[in-house]
């Protein structure tokens, strides 16, 4: 496979790299994934993370693991392995499908390789379109709020909610960031800023539960985040902690948008109570671990539910800013995503 990189995925002499997401920022380290039990190791401990790039990872390694020999059977075999490393993200799903059809084909090695990266680059097409489409609707001096990551760090390309930051940052229109630090993970706190940070974006690091008060102050003029799975309704499942800024947002008449490529629609999954939602290890809500280390605060014994998502429902978001255009309240009702996605 020729050579490819983005932010967080590289090809060099056939194989694939990965920025280890959980390192950042203080380091950057980049990891060789060799083989389907690293890369689902890699995405189940965010070393990997983001909806759409665990969709394109999962698909560049089985596109080199066919370049490398693999057998038929034992491709479809590591496919459906990694399609259960991440329950929530469709994108993963859909790629996956993608490349299932691929492997069908009499030389299925060209046909996984060529569809690989064309998934990449279809996913850098989409970002831009999604930024250009967002843009449109931040006006001149925005102070905007965003929760989780959803760079560049996440995807292909520009990035989602970030992306669309991030142009709008271009054309002048951002006055500040508030970021979230996005418990229990602290994804926000380490990678949104990071990233923030290299394109000279102005944002300040808030606590999570910092956001109401920004609110009632009216010092947020819009709330931006992405999506890993938006329901045929339109009820979205994001990082946990996303319904909670829909519900303050609501309340306080403020904006609240979500920026995902068309590929994050489950038009198979009805409504947000459809979507599955993953639950993960109490070492992440009972201390915190980094490139620093591992701390613990919480008793030993101490019981902790930890899912990783939740659902918003449609009915409290402003617009839907898909790669296709911006979707609003009223279109969803009429069924636009059906229509739009065809």
């Amino acid at each position: 496979m020729q050579s490819l990189t983005t932010t967080s995925l590289r090809i060099r002499e056939n194989q694939l790299w990965i920025l280890d997401q959980q390192a950042l920022p203080q380091r950057s380290d980049w990891r060789e994934c060799r083989d389907v039990s690293e890369l689902v190791d890699h995405i189940r401990t965010l070393r990997v993370r983001g909806a759409p790039l665990i969709g394109l990872s999962a698909s560049l390694l089985l596109a080199l693991l066919a370049e490398q020999g693999m057998a038929q059977d034992a491709l479809h075999h590591a496919l459906e392995t990694l399609r259960a490393s991440r329950p929530t993200a469709v994108n993963l799903m859909n790629n996956l499908d993608r490349m299932k059809a691929a492997l069908q084909h009499t030389d299925y090695v060209k046909a996984l390789t060529e569809e690989a990266l064309r998934l990449v680059d279809e996913d850098r097409a989409l970002c831009d379109s999604i930024a250009t489409h967002g843009a449109t609707l931040v006006m001149p001096g925005s102070r905007l709020l965003t929760h989780c990551n959803t760079g560049g760090l996440a995807t292909a390309g520009v990035g989602t909610a970030i992306g669309v930051i991030r142009r709008a940052h271009e054309q002048g229109n951002v006055a500040q960031v508030w970021v979230d630090e996005t418990r229990p993970l602290l994804q926000g706190g380490r990678l949104t800023a990071w990233e923030l940070g290299e394109l000279s974006i102005p944002y300040q690091l808030i606590c999570d539960s910092m956001a109401a008060s920004l609110m009632a102050q009216k010092r947020v003029d819009a709330i931006w985040v992405g999506a890993d799975r938006i329901a045929a309704n339109g009820d979205v499942a994001n990082k946990i902690g996303t319904y909670s800024l829909a519900v303050l947002a609501k309340y306080h008449g403020i904006p609240f948008y979500v920026a995902a490529p068309h590929t994050t629609h489950d038009p198979q999954c009805p409504d947000g109570a459809a979507i599955p939602i993953e639950q993960r290890a109490a070492g992440e809500v009972t201390g915190v671990s980094g490139s620093f280390g591992s701390v613990q605060w919480a008793p030993d014994n101490a019981q902790v539910y930890n899912p990783a998502f939740d659902v918003t429902p449609a009915e409290l978001i402003s617009g839907w800013v898909l790669d296709v255009g911006v979707v609003t309240p009223g279109q969803v009702r009429d069924g636009v995503f059906r229509q739009a996605l065809r």
